[in-house]
């Protein structure tokens, strides 16, 4: 693994370097998706403010949340706990920046849910995306000990291991990058084809619908790799990081119920006269 990247006299670490990709990529896709809901152009500024602002306060989040996870290693290690390179609780980082999203959403003349469905792609790809950066880094992130071909060694992480351990990265790459598609196609308006006469329309989600897929199918994937993952376990054998998962779908499957009634209305194209 590569935690550093050595350019000259500069020292750049590999998690901040996909971090940063990782917000480069949720900003081109938060620009689309808002372009193409017709909440604002992508000559505005809006995609800047909506990813920088909330992914800065869920570095600081997520941080804050690792060290209260931990008292015993913060009380003894104050300065090395905050401001270390490793160290990150993804559930204090969502928390954070869902609060600034909010924010600065609600001064948009869109309704909240409208702006959380268009802010769902983008946050399932950057998180896919970040957690390369992890992987790189050798940050501790991985699995439980596997003898599967795929298994990986961290031998020069920043948490190090030489015993073959599941890329959990990997798999959560590949489940980001699965749910961010489904997310996209879920809010595009599609078009059957029909007789001359009527061409019938696909209703469109409700809104809120994708973001609540968001928090469904994120929090299934979480929970489910929490399984190998080597994280300490509390709320009745489950780690913390399931436990905000549950969390997760149950408001994800609350909405979704909410919104049941409506989303299922006939909706058709109005046949001209």
């Amino acid at each position: 693994m590569i935690p550093f990247l050595h350019l000259g006299p500069l020292e750049i670490p590999t998690f901040g370097l996909l971090l940063a990709v990782a917000m480069l990529a949720a900003y081109f896709v938060l620009r689309a998706d808002l372009a193409r809901r017709a909440i604002a152009p992508k000559s505005s500024t809006l995609a800047e403010s909506l990813v920088a602002f909330p992914c800065l306060a869920g570095i600081v989040g997520a941080k804050l949340y690792h060290v209260l996870e931990s008292p015993r290693e913060f009380l003894a290690d104050p300065w090395h706990q905050l401001f270390s390179q490793f160290g990150f609780a993804w559930f204090g980082g969502f928390l954070a920046g869902l609060l600034v999203y909010v924010w600065i959403a609600q001064r948009q003349n869109v309704s909240l849910l409208t702006m959380f469905d268009a802010g769902s792609p983008a946050a399932a790809l950057g998180y896919g995306i970040g957690r390369i950066g992890c992987l790189l880094s050798g940050d501790g992130d991985y699995g439980i000990t596997t003898s599967l071909p795929w298994g990986m060694r961290f031998p020069n992480g920043l948490v190090p291991t030489t015993t073959r351990v599941h890329p959990t990265p990997i798999y959560e790459l590949i489940a980001s990058c699965a749910i961010a598609w489904f997310l996209w196609s879920l809010g595009r308006r599609s078009l059957v084809s029909g007789s001359d006469k009527e061409t019938p329309r696909v209703k469109p989600p409700s809104a809120g619908t994708t973001f609540a897929a968001y928090l469904i199918l994120s929090g299934l994937a979480r929970f489910l790799v929490e399984f190998i993952r080597i994280n300490p376990r509390s709320f009745f054998g489950l780690t913390n990081a399931q436990a905000a998962s549950l969390a997760s779908i149950a408001v994800g499957a609350l909405i979704l119920w909410r919104l049941r009634p409506h989303s299922l209305k006939p909706f058709r194209q109005p046949n001209p006269q």
